[in-house]
């Protein structure tokens, strides 16, 4: 059966301080039931939230393939690893839009972070153009394509993906669960085929884009949803309690 994951994604949001009060507040009220709990934050309160993790695993927002060299500005696996960190998002279409990050780039980090037994979460989505051409599910299918290039079945199944469509996240616009479905079972299609069924049936597809705590139980509720990456809802930890406890 496969896992069920919600993360939050922080952004380029909080500090040092507001973390460690979040997670103090949601370790002290955090049921579970069973829900991998987790937060993306930025590289400077990685620190912290490995250190007040408690039940919520901390990922990272990005990392470079290369083991070390002159990529000022980046960060390596190594340096996530000296923290204590096991999941890294890749891909989100922030990092693609604003920061040049290709299918290319993505495939090259999740080979990397798959060879230091750590998580990549996969993202992909497509924008409101692609949406209105009808182009939805052949353009998400070329990303996964692409990101599980060269992958053996072993290492897919060691891997999460975010559906994301671009148009709703931070708008307010969120996909039906019906139209969120349709997505993730075809990813799931499209996974088959790289590998088989059973690999496919053994990975965890998230969906992201204006999840919220009133809509999170219907999301959760589809066949091929197996949980959501939130950003705004969950900086609130409130907010991320009611979306991680939604059963």
């Amino acid at each position: 059966m496969r896992k069920k994951i919600i993360f939050g994604n922080w952004k380029m949001n909080g500090t040092n301080a507001s973390l460690e009060r979040f997670l103090e507040t949601v370790n002290a009220n955090l049921k579970g039931n069973d829900v991998v709990a987790g937060l993306a934050v930025p590289f400077t309160l990685l620190a912290t939230g490995e250190k007040h993790a408690g039940k919520v695993k901390i990922a990272a927002q990005n990392v470079h393939f290369a083991a070390n060299g002159a990529y000022t500005g980046e960060v390596s696996i190594e340096m996530l690893q000296e923290l204590g960190v096991k999941y890294v998002v890749l891909g989100h279409s922030e990092r693609r839009e604003m920061f040049n990050e290709t299918n290319e780039s993505v495939n090259q980090k999740v080979k990397a972070l798959l060879a230091h037994d750590m998580t990549p979460i996969i993202c992909c989505g497509e924008t409101l153009a692609t949406k209105e051409a009808g182009q939805t599910i052949s353009f998400v299918n070329d990303q996964i394509a692409l990101a599980y290039k060269g992958l053996t079945a072993d290492q897919a199944l060691k891997t999460i993906i975010a559906y994301e469509p671009i148009w709703a996240i931070g708008t307010g616009k969120t996909a039906t669960a019906q139209d969120a479905e349709e997505v993730c079972r075809a990813i799931r299609q499209q996974l088959a085929k790289l590998y088989n069924e059973t690999t496919a049936n053994g990975i965890s597809i998230l969906y992201g884009g204006s999840v919220k705590p009133d809509n999170i139980k219907e999301l959760m509720n589809e066949a091929d949803i197996d949980g959501a990456l939130v950003g705004g809802a969950s900086l609130k930890a409130d907010d991320y309690l009611a979306l991680v406890d939604y059963k």
